[in-house]
């Protein structure tokens, strides 16, 4: 499944790979729990048996579909794009096959056009790959890991220790603070408010501890929305206007 984007930080999505696991709290009330449940009651063969019922919940079964299918859609997008790779998925979930991350990585490499955007709640996995070798470092792909809290701000030691990469953390669903968060290293920060019927609130000390950090670092900060029921009315303006920065010397 890939197609144009409404997500603020990128143009167009790319999913080789469907179905993921819940890792931390960030998981909780996933936005692509509830797509991958409308795909699979549609009949959608990539979301088979990813989602089952919890009561009245949908939520993952564990199971993860590769999709070869959608491997050279990138190719076909001759005008440069920014991808997000894997909206519906983690591409570094343990139950992708190594195999097939080097496959997804050789179509990036083979796509000098664009710029993807890959994204884990597994850094430590991506990490591994990279330093046994399995993984080249190529300039068009970012690197990134997401953040809600600080329970799981170790992530980013894991994402900074792969040098020679454009890295970025996103902090969203921002459910809690993050504390004295270190970003240098950090080339990006998106920070986003948790969206839908159940969200989570986002506190504004939450969002600017992010921001002075980032400021410190001399880290790109991206205010990607305030969240909550109707994330539209709540709009992503921070202090009455909009932060979109990039890193400067790699905006598309």
């Amino acid at each position: 499944m890939s197609g144009t984007s409404g997500i603020e930080w990128t143009d167009v999505t790319w999913n080789p790979v469907a179905g993921c696991s819940v890792a931390t709290a960030g998981c909780t009330n996933c936005y692509a729990m509830r797509m991958a449940a409308r795909l699979q009651a549609m009949g959608h063969p990539k979301y088979d048996g990813t989602i089952r019922k919890s009561g009245k919940r949908t939520v993952w079964t564990g199971r993860v579909n590769v999709d070869p299918s959608s491997l050279n859609d990138p190719i076909k997008w001759t005008r440069g794009k920014r991808i997000f790779v894997n909206s519906m998925s983690d591409l570094f979930h343990e139950d992708v096959p190594t195999s097939f991350i080097q496959q997804v990585w050789e179509t990036m490499e083979n796509c000098p056009q664009h710029q993807f955007q890959v994204l884990t709640k597994r850094p430590e996995r991506m990490a591994k790959l990279f330093a046994v070798g399995d993984l080249p470092k190529l300039a068009q792909v970012w690197i990134g890991t997401s953040v809600e809290d600080e329970a799981v701000c170790n992530r980013i030691q894991h994402l900074v220790s792969i040098s020679g990469m454009t890295r970025f953390v996103s902090f969203e669903p921002l459910i809690g603070s993050v504390g004295p968060v270190n970003l240098v290293g950090v080339h990006w920060a998106i920070v986003g408010g948790e969206s839908g019927p159940k969200s989570r609130p986002m506190m504004l000390e939450w969002v600017e501890e992010i921001e002075a950090a980032c400021r410190l670092a001399g880290t790109a900060f991206f205010f990607k929305q305030w969240g909550g029921r109707n994330k539209k009315a709540a709009g992503r303006e921070l202090r009455g206007q909009t932060y979109d920065e990039y890193p400067h010397d790699l905006v598309v």
